[in-house]
């Protein structure tokens, strides 16, 4: 897997994409302590109210950054999306009102927006080759499961020697770092249509990656494979301190090793994937880590309903890890399925109508974790998610044809060799032939 960093653009852009990690895992732990000093004993609330404000500037910038985004260079993008956020990370340690903690943090993950799904869709174009893009998911998952983990313990292990004000600078170094590193890296040009661009406007632009969604059949499955992880991933980051402190009676300690529980499965299966992949299809993957989150969910319910027992705690880190590993089987190949569906020329939009459409799906499952563990029990919030996980599995399951038609071959005679929309082409005679998927017919064109 490691093979693939030999590629000099790929290493540099996956370091950014690492140390942008990390510093927002900092900001993430010195957030919360900026919210204690705030609001005291409702920093819960600000830091919900935060949460939905950062989902909501996902589910906003993210398609309107997909309809400008062809015409920005790309580097420029990258950069001055880490350059934004830097500057709104310097400025949090100066906060002194819980409303410039919303505006800040609407800043900072509206920049957010702009670079995740434009450096989802650059990594495409830097590794052509299916079988190296597929384990650079892999890296990727990997990537954000050990920022959940290793975050957490180096701000611990910092605050042990300054104070919390001074994690939001790491924050910022790791932004700045950031910025170094897609500077330095020589980004593939961008593909340019065949065809005509897209007229209407900025908003048909911005919509152009959900059309495709809508139009699409394993696209509109993937919808619903978001939905059923936004449940179990939910119920996972709202309610693990409540199953830990409240059900289980047991210390804070215990935790950051339930949440790294569940790191723990995904890295395993993030690491397993790229081999599996080989053998077995995207469809059958996926689908089946969808179904098995409905199948944690039964299991959840009877820890949440036994009255008492030491085996509760073993089988909790298990049910855990199970749903980590669950969710990796569906989030890590989701790359590949976009790739295939989206023209090179339309890959942005189409990564940023994920990135915009996936947070939507959270955006209703935080508060319904939330509210429902809080107001009818943790009962009744495992029996709804797990009602959402399940119907989003079973509407996967329909929606996704389980014969994909063939792949349709067309030719280009005007594009030079090594343009980034040949990059599965053959020569022949004076031009270029290879494929493209045949469901796509009707919204794209190709010249």
């Amino acid at each position: 897997m490691l093979s693939i960093l030999r590629n000099r653009t790929y290493r540099h852009l996956f370091t950014a994409q690492l140390v942008a990690l990390t510093g927002t895992g900092l900001a993430t732990v010195a957030l919360a302590l900026l919210a204690y000093d705030l609001a005291g004993a409702d920093a819960g609330s600000v830091l919900g109210t935060a949460l939905a404000v950062k989902m909501v500037a996902y589910v906003v910038i993210a398609p309107a950054v997909g309809a400008v985004a062809d015409r920005l260079p790309r580097r420029a993008l990258l950069v001055g999306s880490d350059l934004t956020r830097a500057g709104v990370a310097l400025l949090l340690p100066f906060v002194d009102q819980v409303w410039q903690v919303y505006v800040l943090i609407f800043l900072l993950q509206a920049a957010s927006a702009a670079f995740t799904p434009t450096f989802q869709a650059v990594v495409p174009d830097v590794l052509p080759a299916e079988r190296d893009y597929t384990r650079a998911l892999s890296l990727s998952r990997l990537a954000y499961d050990l920022e959940s983990l290793f975050s957490p313990a180096l701000a611990a292990a910092l605050l042990s020697l300054i104070t919390y004000n001074w994690l939001f600078l790491g924050t910022v170094a790791g932004f700045l770092a950031s910025a170094a590193l897609v500077t330095s890296a020589v980004l593939p040009k961008r593909v340019v249509a065949a065809t005509a661009p897209p007229t209407g406007g900025v908003y048909a632009r911005a919509t152009t990656g959900i059309r495709l969604f809508l139009a699409v059949p394993q696209l509109r499955a993937l919808l619903a494979l978001d939905l059923a992880v936004a449940a179990a991933s939910a119920m996972v980051t709202v309610n693990t301190v409540v199953y830990v402190r409240d059900l289980l009676g047991r210390s804070a300690s215990d935790v950051p090793l339930a949440l790294g529980a569940f790191g723990a499965g995904s890295m395993v299966v993030a690491l397993l994937l790229p081999r599996v992949l080989e053998r077995i299809p995207d469809r059958t993957v996926m689908l089946r880590g969808a179904l098995l989150l409905t199948a944690v969910f039964v299991a959840l319910g009877a820890i949440t309903s036994a009255g008492d027992g030491s085996w509760r705690w073993p089988s909790l880190l298990t049910v855990w890890a199970t749903f980590g590993a669950a969710c990796s089987m569906v989030l890590t190949p989701t790359g590949r399925l976009i790739r295939r569906a989206a023209p090179a020329e339309e890959r942005t939009s189409a990564f940023a109508a994920q990135f915009s459409l996936s947070h939507s799906c959270w955006l209703l499952t935080y508060p319904l974790a939330g509210w429902l563990g809080a107001v009818a029990g943790l009962r009744f919030a495992v029996f709804a998610l797990g009602a959402v996980a399940l119907g989003g599995a079973l509407l996967a399951v329909r929606l996704w044809p389980a014969r994909e038609p063939a792949p349709v071959e067309h030719e280009h005679a005007g594009l030079p060799a090594g343009h980034p929309h040949l990059a599965d082409a053959r020569r022949v005679g004076g031009g270029w032939r290879h494929s493209h998927h045949p469901l796509l017919d009707g919204l794209h064109a190709h010249g």
